[in-house]
């Protein structure tokens, strides 16, 4: 055997295995790191005093119509049972996306900035201070951290895991097709309606589209 195909068998001895550890170890180190954050949070909030009157205005709708007490309490309860519930691996995708929509509320109630009619306000307050330009370099990250395991999942050192296999379920293939795209859509939508309205209801409008294409395809076929 040439030293290319060594070289060869050896990459994809290697890639193969850190593949299989792609399964375990990625998702399961998010699950901790955004568990123990949420949590913080979430401690913090039930331990500390209700200050959501002070930005109550700030929040999108529906949660500015909704009593500050309430908003607290339902803050407080999802980043708590949220965080519990990534580090089990339970639920994951609903928890990881629950916690990505709130983050996406206390992103525009609290971290973005008042005026950003220019790029430059945009990219001053992407930073870890609050210059008068907003502070959402850290929510961005929770967010970016979120999207692996609310489309990924949870891993195979999890809960969701060890259930679906005890149900005999079959393993899921993927599905690369237009429903993937309009649930991609969809899953983006949602939470962008909260920080900047127009993306999010294009997002949800193209999810829509993409949706009705993929219908009349298999109608027809």
């Amino acid at each position: 055997m040439s030293t290319i195909a060594h070289l060869l068998a050896l990459r994809n001895a290697l890639v193969s295995r850190l593949q299989a550890a792609a399964e375990v170890v990625p998702p399961a180190v998010l699950r901790l790191v955004m568990g123990w954050e949420f949590w913080e949070s979430g401690l913090e909030k039930f331990h500390g005093e209700n200050w959501f009157a002070d930005i109550q205005q700030k929040f999108p709708w529906p949660f500015s119509a909704v009593p500050v007490d309430l908003s607290w309490q339902i803050a407080t309860g999802f980043e708590l049972a949220g965080a519990v519930m990534l580090w089990l691996g339970l639920g994951t995708r609903f928890f990881a996306f629950s916690l990505m929509f709130l983050t996406f509320v206390a992103t525009a109630a609290v971290h973005w900035p008042d005026m950003w009619s220019m790029w430059s306000d945009l990219l001053a307050g992407y930073a870890i201070r609050d210059g008068g330009h907003g502070n959402f370099k850290l929510p961005l990250l929770f967010v970016v951290m979120l999207l692996p395991l609310i489309f990924g999942g949870a891993g195979k050192l999890s809960l969701d895991h060890l259930l679906a296999r005890a149900s005999g379920a079959p393993a899921l293939r993927p599905q690369a097709d237009l429903l993937a795209a309009a649930l991609a859509a969809a899953v983006l939508g949602l939470p962008f309606l909260m920080l900047i309205p127009h993306l999010g209801l294009g997002l949800l409008v193209l999810a829509a589209v993409l949706a009705a294409i993929a219908g009349l395809r298999r109608h027809r076929g």
